[in-house]
């Protein structure tokens, strides 16, 4: 294996998938390198949540492969993809709490269902990731005691407590207003600045997003367009880039780039 390819975590090489006669991915080609972030955005109904699913190996590519640290999930029994999903952490769109349980239960959940960890280790990791997230007194709540805001970073907590190497977020901002948005686009920059952990983001949150964002990657039409940098995405002169950022964003990007090369120029 050479040095480029230890860098990689993720990789899809010509990945296709329907649901019926509905075309969904269309030989999708992706490269999420380590400890880095990757956000994928497009319109709703394009693919985003898909792809996230092939990486989590919930479901299998109809054609192509989905690589994890070089290894083909679509050849893993699932033993063997329970033990690669021991790497992964996931905080979903509608956080997925259970009601029934405690803050602390919730987050310590994976701990006891996939480790042989002591009560001892087990509150001294959940306590870590609770304080990380300015949780530290709301072990004892339930989720219907907390703000929306809050649910999302129990979420953290949860997804981050098993040490793992790739976390995953599906549109992890639904459902809050700006300023807890903020909030927890600062979370993630400040665990992964802390846990050194690989993120992929599926998000329609642009352009905020892209202030989290290493590299961006559009899904269009089934396929994957950029995976470049955020300055590189938001300068390109790809039609179909450049049409969505407008769209997004607006055409200040384009005119900063005109106003630039006019001063290059003199």
């Amino acid at each position: 294996m050479t040095q480029e390819k230890t860098r990689i975590a993720i990789e899809l090489i010509d990945v296709e998938r329907a649901f019926g006669r509905q075309q969904v991915l269309r030989k999708v080609n992706l490269t999420v390198r380590e400890g880095t972030t990757t956000v994928i955005v497009g319109p709703s109904g394009q693919g985003k949540s898909v792809i996230l699913k092939h990486m989590l190996g919930l479901l299998r590519p109809d054609r192509g492969k989905v690589l994890v640290y070089g290894q083909n999930l679509a050849d893993m029994s699932k033993r063997q993809m329970k033990v690669v999903r021991k790497d992964f952490g996931v905080l979903f769109q509608n956080v997925a709490l259970f009601d029934s349980m405690t803050v602390y239960d919730n987050v310590a959940l994976p701990l006891r269902e996939r480790t042989d960890l002591s009560e001892d280790a087990i509150r001294d990791n959940v306590e870590e990731k609770l304080a990380l997230m300015d949780l530290a007194d709301m072990g004892p709540k339930f989720p219907a005691q907390l703000s929306g805001g809050m649910k999302k970073r129990v979420g953290l907590a949860r997804a981050l407590v098993m040490q793992p190497r790739i976390v995953f977020f599906d549109e992890p901002t639904t459902g809050l207003d700006v300023s807890k948005s903020n909030e927890i686009y600062r979370l993630f920059h400040k665990t992964q600045a802390k846990l050194k952990y690989t993120a992929v983001i599926v998000s329609h949150d642009v352009p905020k997003i892209f202030k989290l964002a290493d590299y961006v990657a559009l899904i269009h039409e089934g396929q994957i367009l950029g995976n470049m940098s955020p300055e590189q995405f938001q300068l390109s002169d790809h039609p179909v880039i450049k049409a969505f950022v407008e769209e997004t964003m607006g055409p200040i990007y384009s005119s900063e780039r005109e106003e630039r090369f006019f001063y290059e120029e003199v």
